[in-house]
């Protein structure tokens, strides 16, 4: 039997302006991940837990947490762009263009804006994509810029995985 490598990311090297990547996972929104989430944040508006109230509002149903919303579709992008991330930079131009509601499936992709070498760290690369979300109709909900610092190959930490054996 051959062990072969698995999926280790993207390093700064294997970055392209121009790159368009469809990230893999999709992800359904609960109605638990979004009551959790409201309250791990403390976020008190009750448009998002309070299903009597939302009924009121002109949506007539809860509204999924934006900042949800931005942090999945970021964990999303992470296979494709930072697993070797060395620090995330910032996220810019973050904008909601659709509402997300409880149930909606989200998806996601990202293009490769800018590639630069950082001036103060020759381990690491700087890389700006536009990422954006969609829900399970193809109709976009989120986009933003991110910025983030990106290992090149071989400078990046060894990994603390354990040699697997038989």
């Amino acid at each position: 039997m051959m062990n072969k490598q698995g999926w280790e990311g993207r390093f700064f090297e294997d970055f392209t302006v121009g790159d368009v990547y469809q990230h893999p996972l999709g992800r359904t929104i609960l109605d638990a991940d979004n009551s959790w989430f409201t309250l791990l944040t403390q976020a008190t508006s009750p448009v998002h837990f309070d299903h009597h109230y939302a009924a009121s509002t002109e949506f007539g149903k809860p509204l999924v947490n934006s900042c949800l919303v931005i942090s999945l579709v970021t964990g999303q992008s992470v296979t494709d762009l930072s697993q070797n991330v060395f620090a995330n930079l910032g996220w810019d131009e973050v904008r909601m263009t659709a509402p997300v509601f409880e149930g909606d499936t989200i998806y996601s992709q990202s293009e490769v804006l800018e590639v630069k070498d950082s001036a103060s760290r020759p381990a690491v690369g700087i890389v700006k994509v536009r990422t954006r979300g969609f829900n399970q109709q193809g109709k976009g909900v989120i986009s933003f810029l991110r910025s983030f610092m990106v290992y090149r190959r071989g400078q990046g930490p060894a990994s603390s995985r354990p040699v697997l054996q038989g």
